[in-house]
């Protein structure tokens, strides 16, 4: 997602869209890690991208208060 997706998005879920990354993110690895090639390799990045920016917006917003 971009960053100006991920800005307007309210805290809970922006909360909710870590979880279902992780989760995504623990299904791919274990699949790197049982010797099967993903689909997607970039899907990977992308997704370990996208937490350092929700986790980066949600602790500017704590700042914020």
């Amino acid at each position: 997602m971009k960053h100006k997706e991920l800005k307007n998005l309210s805290k809970e879920e922006l909360d909710k869209k870590v979880v279902e990354l992780k989760k995504e993110l623990m299904k791919d690895n274990a699949q790197v890690a049982a010797g099967t090639i993903p689909k997607n390799p970039g899907k990977i990045y992308l997704a370990r991208k996208t937490i350092a920016r929700i986790n980066t917006l949600l602790s500017q917003k704590e700042v914020k208060k």
